[in-house]
């Protein structure tokens, strides 16, 4: 790339006979050519840089799940579910380089699925660059990781790897290209006119898109599973199994809390963007403050609302149901946190908790379950964030994140008409028909090929001993401290080379 420089006699050389003036107009031409030039890299390198910073952040929610996932089943089935959230993580992987992104993201295509960028071919282009992949794949594996949540404690290890690679691959990128990409049938983002009732779902970071698809997936794999060996007694009571460390659940939950920063507000994709005149304070760096602002006020909300909610209906405080509240005021936002006022990020985190416990009230009457409340939590509360986007999208947010459409639709409640609410009801349905038509099948396929579920044995054993080698805690190491043992331990009597037959080696 040519270098910036201009110095006064080098212009003045030029423009010291009017014969040289050609020469002179060239000559600064030039130099503003650079000038955009570089600015334009620079302009790429900042939002490139941004978007795989979020990246980052989004895939540091792997650990936020293993943690919140492991604090929450039973000590005999810890590695087993460690092993789970990093199979997500690397059979996801493949399977979106291989067919997921190009199913989500692979434009020009029908409304329906994409089809170009197989295994990343003729990357970067236009149309996406490397770190758009990266950032589209965190997202990928985070719906597989809230499945896995739902199935576990009593899951067989191939039924994972089978699920985990045709949920990234292909049930997930489907829903992404149908909502998100500028060739989707029902998305705001549509390059052309005819969008859904006017307007498209507006599902910006992805209540529905991702919270949805992998909390109804883990729906109907828990139920086709049944329910864990002792989690309802014979009468049908329930029973509480609870998790063996509150410790991981709260590390879990503030992993998950920080990779959100890179979830919502990431979800911009750039941040070097001005809104109006350029050169002024206000652009999109100001509408991802205001993102990661509205997440925060949600989680916040729901947090302290389940605290004393369920502090009046069980009679103490719980630190567990505490986090699952916050996480599901998050999951909740996720839809609207870009388009909507602060105030009303906090009536999202408010309604979101009584969601959640509304919905585990009906997981215990109808004898379901899922041991991290997955489903209720991703399902419920994400499917609420959609209804409340179609609610309280604000028209002046609605046009800086969906700009180059007038008159486009917003919020019920901010004088916008129901067209966007509309569209928000039937992002619900189309996602709990595919997924249900999807997963349901695949699921109560390995149900009958007898790879769903473990044996009763291994169940009430524990995974940890019967399936993976061991417990994930060591209570007891035989490469202990060798003082601390007798000076005589017992070993085994063999022959010797001793001519006597009856003399046996001494004991060591």
């Amino acid at each position: 790339m040519a270098s910036l420089s201009c110095s006064a006699s080098d212009l003045a050389s030029l423009l010291s006979t009017t014969t040289n003036s050609t020469a002179a107009a060239t000559y600064l031409c030039s130099q503003i050519t650079t000038m955009q030039n570089q600015l334009s890299d620079t302009t790429y390198a900042v939002n490139n840089t941004y978007l795989l910073f979020s990246a980052y952040l989004v895939f540091a929610m792997q650990l936020g799940f293993a943690m919140l996932c492991a604090g929450s089943v039973r000590a005999k089935n810890t590695m087993n579910i460690m092993l789970t959230n990093v199979l997500d993580a690397a059979a996801g992987g493949l399977s979106y380089y291989l067919f997921g992104y190009a199913f989500a993201f692979g434009s020009p295509s029908n409304g329906f699925i994409g089809r170009h960028f197989f295994g990343l071919r003729d990357f970067p282009s236009p149309a996406g660059d490397y770190s758009y992949f990266l950032y589209q794949w965190a997202f990928a594996i985070a719906a597989a990781g809230i499945t896995s949540g739902s199935i576990a404690e009593r899951t067989q290890f191939v039924a994972y790897l089978i699920y985990s690679s045709f949920l990234t691959g292909f049930v997930y990128p489907v829903v992404s290209h149908w909502f998100w990409s500028g060739d989707g049938w029902a998305s705001a983002n549509k390059t052309d006119n005819n969008l859904l009732f006017g307007s498209g779902a507006i599902d910006f970071a992805g209540s529905g898109v991702v919270h949805m698809v992998g909390g109804i997936a883990g729906l109907w794999g828990a139920l086709i599973e049944g329910p864990r060996i002792g989690r309802f007694d014979r009468t049908g009571r329930s029973v509480a199994l609870r998790g063996h460390s509150a410790s991981l659940v709260v590390l879990g939950s503030f992993l998950l809390w920080f990779g959100w920063y890179g979830f919502n507000p990431g979800s911009f994709l750039f941040i070097a963007k001005s809104y109006g005149q350029s050169g002024g304070y206000y652009g999109q760096w100001s509408a991802i403050g205001r993102t990661a602002v509205t997440t925060t006020l949600a989680g916040c909300t729901a947090a302290l609302t389940t605290l004393f909610s369920k502090r009046l209906l069980v009679g103490h405080w719980n630190v567990i149901d505490v986090c699952n509240g916050l996480l599901g005021g998050f999951a909740a936002i996720t839809s609207g946190c870009a388009v909507v006022e602060p105030w009303a990020a906090i009536i999202c985190g408010f309604v979101a908790a009584w969601v959640l416990i509304g919905c585990n009230k009906l997981a215990e009457k109808f004898k379901y379950d899922d041991p991290l409340e997955a489903a209720q939590l991703h399902g419920g509360c994400g499917s609420w964030g959609l209804v409340f986007t179609g609610l309280f999208a604000t028209k002046s947010y609605v046009n800086e994140v969906y700009p180059n459409k007038a008159g486009r639709p917003y919020g019920l409640f901010m004088g916008g008409g129901g067209k966007l609410l509309a569209a928000q009801i039937i992002q619900i349905l189309v996602i709990c028909g595919w997924v249900t038509v999807t997963m349901g099948p695949l699921f109560y396929g390995l149900h009958k090929l007898r790879l769903l579920r473990i044996s009763t044995d291994d169940e009430m054993a524990g995974m940890d001993l019967t399936r993976h080698g061991g417990f994930a805690y060591a209570y007891h190491d035989d490469d202990d401290d060798q003082s601390a043992k007798p000076s005589l331990m017992m070993r085994r009597v063999g022959p010797t080379n001793d001519a006597s037959p009856n003399q046996a080696s001494p004991a060591v």
